[in-house]
């Protein structure tokens, strides 16, 4: 997936830029509204755009606008601390597909980037997830692994999920902390270490082959290494 970024904050740029491409997204940058049309128009076509409203030169809804008038269809996720009704309502009626408040979440902020990837390319969500004998019925909420019913907990329901969602990609710890308990990362919590294991003695302890691996220093990956 390839993203054009258009922030004017370097610092937030950085951030945003690094966390993309750790998920293996390849992430263009530009720091105002006319560097980003001359990437538009000399780049290869981009999948997704991520636009900051307060910037130099040309203000994120002129380019939204621009973009738009030349009929430039690539989803455009808007970025902003203006949190007011009016404000997000104006950044969609120009032409945003996605308005994301200022701070956020970056769990909150990839979900949010798949979810109009999966919209723009027609792709349905899954009813199921499956990795090797691992499959979850999403429905149903339960989850099996070699056809044997798996007893999790609300919170290790979330959790695989979550990992079965990203199968293949390292989740830092920060990552599940956004998302499964939704607050902030406290570096001395060992809640996330604490809940994988558990998770481990009911998804991988009974069977042949782990599927939960552990990358030191970095966070957790799903896969069949079998």
């Amino acid at each position: 997936m390839r993203i054009l970024l258009v922030e004017d904050d370097e610092k937030q740029a950085q951030f945003i830029r690094y966390g993309l491409e750790q998920e293996g997204i390849y992430v263009d940058h530009a720091a105002d509204g006319e560097c980003a049309l001359d990437l538009i128009s000399s780049a290869a076509p981009y999948d997704l755009f991520i636009f900051d409203l307060m910037l130099p030169h040309m203000d994120g809804l002129s380019l939204i606008h621009a973009v738009r008038s030349k009929g430039i269809t690539t989803p455009i996720l808007v970025l902003s601390a203006r949190n007011s009704v009016d404000d997000r309502v104006q950044g969609l009626q120009v032409g945003g597909d996605d308005y994301l408040v200022k701070p956020f979440a970056f769990s909150e902020l990839i979900a949010r980037l798949d979810a109009l990837h999966r919209r723009a390319t027609g792709l349905a969500e899954p009813a199921r997830l499956n990795v090797a004998d691992l499959s979850m019925d999403l429905q149903r909420h339960n989850a099996f692994r070699n056809n044997k019913a798996i007893d999790l907990q609300p919170k290790e329901y979330v959790l695989l999920e979550y990992l079965m969602r990203n199968t293949g990609r390292v989740v830092s710890k920060i990552m599940i902390m956004e998302h499964v308990w939704n607050y902030n990362f406290d570096p001395q919590t060992n809640v996330v270490e604490s809940r994988v294991s558990r998770l481990r003695e009911k998804v991988d302890r009974p069977f042949e082959h782990p599927l939960i691996h552990t990358v030191r220093g970095v966070g957790y990956v799903l896969e069949s290494r079998a």
